[in-house]
């Protein structure tokens, strides 16, 4: 019996890390969120702004993985791509504000203004859990666009 009882206590404990593994597996990195921004504006450049935007507009496309997804805006708060809320392309959010009342949108125009990329942390929906949650934005002008991932 407490063979039985051990066995079924080392495979809770294996399973328990399989799972958190597996949890860790879901969550993009500063680096991949940073080299999606890249390869996003890159695939404009070379297919050009309308397919650039459909393939980020496109859930199951290139530029969505996991919780990692693009939005582009142009430079007066207006979304013109999101990888993960359709809803939102052709809004204007200059005045969205997050959870703590941080105008992000207007912070994230003014980073690419003063320095053309950077990092940007705000609160917003986590597109796994559903629930509001720190972010983590990487995003980088080109021309009179923002293209973002976190």
């Amino acid at each position: 019996m407490q063979k039985r009882v051990m066995y079924a206590m080392a495979l809770v404990v294996l399973v328990g890390l399989a799972g958190s593994g597996m949890a860790a597996e879901k969550r993009g990195t500063a680096a991949e969120a940073e080299g999606m921004v890249k390869k996003a504006i890159a695939f404009a450049k070379a297919k050009g702004q309308d397919a650039a935007f459909a393939e980020i507009n496109n859930k199951s496309g290139r530029f969505t993985e996991r919780d990692l997804y693009v939005f582009v805006y142009d430079m007066n708060g207006k979304v013109m791509a999101h990888g993960q809320n359709p809803k939102m392309i052709g809004k204007d959010l200059i005045d969205m504000k997050d959870a703590d009342g941080k105008v992000f949108v207007k912070e994230r125009i003014e980073i690419a203004k003063s320095k053309g990329s950077g990092w940007q942390e705000y609160k917003f929906t986590d597109p796994l859990t559903k629930k509001i949650e720190d972010k983590r934005a990487f995003i980088q002008r080109h021309g009179d666009l923002i293209f973002g991932c976190g």
